[in-house]
C-alpha cells in the first residue's frame, strides 16, 4: 500500500510503501541482519519492551544525533533499543565503534525491507527508510509510535522515552 505525500524531504512530499501500523496493533515481525551478517528478529525479543529507532541513514546528522540519544537513553530504560536503517552491517559496526555505541543494537533492513514494508516507513522515491519509532510493550502490542513528519527533523525523544518507561515499569 503506497501513502503518496505521507513524509516530506526538505519540504518535497515523498510516498510510503508497506503497511500502515498503528498504536494498539500487534507489532509485525520482521527480520533484519545484526552483527556478523546473522539474522535478528522482533519475535527474539518476545516479551520485553522493543524500542524501534528507525533512521534513513546512520551517515548523516540527525540520524547520528538519533541514535546516540536512544544509546545514551537505553542504559536507563527496561528495554531492549534497536536502531534500523539500510546500512550495511559493516557500516553500522565502524559507527558503533567511532561513537562508542554499545547500548542499542544496530541492525539492518538491507536485504529484504522486510521491516520498512511491515511497518510501512519504506520511502518509496528515496529507497531509505522514514524517520521512526515504535515501542512495542511485553504483550507484542504497539504502544507508541511516531512516523516523523519532514525527515530530516528529530523525533519527539521524550514522548518516546516515556512511552517506554511506562510499559517498562
Amino acid at each position: 500500500m503506497d501513502r503518496a505525500g505521507a513524509v516530506t524531504f526538505k519540504g518535497d512530499p515523498l510516498t510510503l510503501v508497506g503497511n500502515e501500523v498503528h498504536v494498539g496493533d500487534t507489532a509485525p515481525d520482521f527480520t533484519v541482519v545484526g552483527e556478523g551478517l546473522s539474522e535478528v528478529k522482533l519475535s527474539d525479543f518476545a516479551g520485553q519492551v522493543v524500542v524501534v529507532s528507525a533512521v534513513p541513514s546512520l551517515d548523516t546528522q540527525v540520524c547520528e544525533e538519533q541514535t546516540k540519544r536512544f544509546n545514551e537513553e537505553a542504559a536507563g530504560l527496561n528495554a531492549k533499543v534497536l536502531t534500523v536503517s539500510l546500512d550495511l552491517p559493516f557500516a553500522q559496526g565502524r559507527f558503533c565503534g567511532a561513537f562508542n555505541i554499545g547500548n542499542t543494537q544496530t541492525v539492518s533492513d538491507y536485504k529484504e525491507r522486510e521491516f520498512g514494508q511491515a511497518y510501512g516507513i519504506l520511502i518509496k522515491e528515496l529507497a531509505l527508510l522514514a524517520r521512526a519509532v515504535f515501542v512495542i510493550d511485553t504483550d507484542g502490542k504497539i504502544s507508541y509510535q511516531e512516523i516523523v513528519n519532514e525527515v530530516t527533523d528529530h523525533p519527539n525523544y521524550d514522548a518516546a522515552l516515556a512511552a517506554a518507561r511506562e510499559v517498562g515499569a
